[in-house]
């Protein structure tokens, strides 16, 4: 039968019932094209067909998926040392006076050491043969400011004149013999120094790294001074010093520590204010005057040969 119909024909089968087949629409030309395309095995051009070899782009491979809800594994720090540090000396607790001076002088074993001018060993009486000076007092501060890191020199500027000023109320003076104690054949020599030897940038306050790189110098200068009394300046030194023998000292407010006598290695210790700080808090002068009284009475006399 034919299928060539005429739309009466059409309407009549429409009128009983009966559907008729109809054959598919053909593709459009430019869909053939494509099918032929991939029947006959062509491909996606990849990159080194688009772009020239040389120059094509390197893409690093993506990582792998990680399943939903699981943690993304946090990427392990890379540790590389800071460039020119080299590790402390060792041997330090063994050390003469002039090794010790040599071993802080040439210490590169924190950041400090980029930006110092100058080393701070500490300034105080010298002794024959290059041995370490025996000395009845060593004042212990926090670390170099900018006067000090130009001089070398520990309390140095306006901070330095009024530590100087308290030590000659009290018949003391910096790195000498005093010529003129009230009672004849009686003398004090002293010696000054910080718990950090190089200065902080912008005079921040010590990082905790830091002092724990310092403190074995501190140690074996207060072993070959052998002093007979020790005045901690400020909270650092105060910490420095105690940090075995109270407990969370870095806890305790320096006004608490004040007014105690401590022991570090055996030397009695006495915590006062720092020099800097009382240039900025004048009324604290007087408790700083009572901390040098209580550190006079502790303090054991001590008689030199003429």
């Amino acid at each position: 039968m034919s299928l060539d119909l005429d739309k009466r024909q059409r309407a009549m089968l429409r009128e009983m019932g009966v559907r008729l087949w109809q054959p598919p629409a053909p593709p459009p030309v430019a869909a053939i094209d494509a099918i032929n395309t991939v029947a006959v095995g062509a491909r996606p051009k990849r990159a080194e067909d688009r772009f020239d070899t040389e120059t094509a782009p390197v893409r690093a491979p993506a990582p792998a998926a990680i399943p939903a809800g699981r943690p993304v594994p946090a990427q392990a720090p890379v540790s590389r040392p800071a460039p020119g540090l080299q590790p402390r000396p060792s041997g330090v607790e063994l050390m003469d006076w002039p090794a010790l001076q040599a071993a802080v002088t040439g210490c590169r074993a924190c950041a400090l050491c980029e930006s110092r001018k100058n080393t701070v060993f500490g300034i105080g009486p010298t002794a024959a043969d290059g041995a370490a000076p025996q000395v009845d007092w060593l004042i212990v501060g926090e670390a170099p400011g900018e006067n000090e890191d130009i001089a070398g020199e520990p309390f140095v500027g306006q901070a330095g004149k009024l530590l100087d000023n308290m030590l000659l109320a009290i018949g003391l003076q910096r790195g000498q013999i005093d010529a003129t104690a009230p009672r004849a054949g009686v003398s004090t020599s002293v010696f000054i120094t910080n718990v950090l030897k190089c200065r902080p940038p912008a005079n921040r306050n010590p990082d905790p790294a830091e002092v724990a790189q310092c403190e074995p110098y501190l140690k074996r200068q207060v072993e070959l001074l052998q002093p007979k009394m020790i005045l901690a300046l400020g909270k650092f030194a105060a910490q420095s010093l105690l940090q075995d023998s109270v407990p969370e000292v870095q806890k305790i407010p320096l006004g608490k520590l004040r007014g105690q006598v401590f022991h570090y290695l055996g030397v009695p210790v006495v915590v006062s204010y720092h020099p800097a700080y009382l240039l900025r808090s004048l009324g604290d002068k007087a408790k700083a005057w009572d901390d040098l009284c209580l550190a006079m009475s502790v303090a054991p006399t001590v008689v030199r040969s003429a």
